[in-house]
């Protein structure tokens, strides 16, 4: 049965499976993974860690893109990036923002993101772009 996608992404991206978690809802698109955190988390190694591992379990090796929806205001600690850079299977990072503040706080982050970093203003153009790197 086809699962229906929340992100209104072009026909050629499927929805595979989903994943809910402490930190919130993760979508996985083959190799392409969109985490929609929880309101007023504070995204970190100590509670990002396990939502890595269970990624890791389901794409396996293959390579991925990690795209971050920014629909609900959270926290990120940008010094924990230094983590994500170690996985090798993983090959840009994304993020989606709806306003300046945000857009301001991932000028930050992508100084500490040793991956190809992104920055969008809506999900389609972030999966597109990070599709390249697959």
């Amino acid at each position: 049965m086809q699962k229906i996608s929340p992100h209104n992404l072009p026909p050629d991206f499927q929805l595979k499976k989903t994943l809910e978690t402490e930190i919130g809802m993760i979508y996985f698109y083959d190799n392409i993974v969109i985490v929609e955190a929880n309101e007023g988390i504070v995204f970190s190694y100590k509670n990002g860690f396990s939502v890595l591992l269970k990624t890791l379990n389901i794409l396996g090796t293959k390579p991925w893109v990690y795209i971050s929806n920014r629909v609900q205001s959270y926290s990120v600690k940008p010094i924990d990036y230094k983590y994500l850079n170690k996985v090798p299977s993983l090959k840009a990072m994304a993020i989606v923002v709806y306003s300046d503040i945000a857009q301001n706080n991932t000028a930050l982050e992508s100084k500490f993101c040793k991956k190809p970093f992104g920055v969008f203003q809506n999900v389609s153009d972030a999966v597109i772009w990070g599709k390249g790197f697959l």
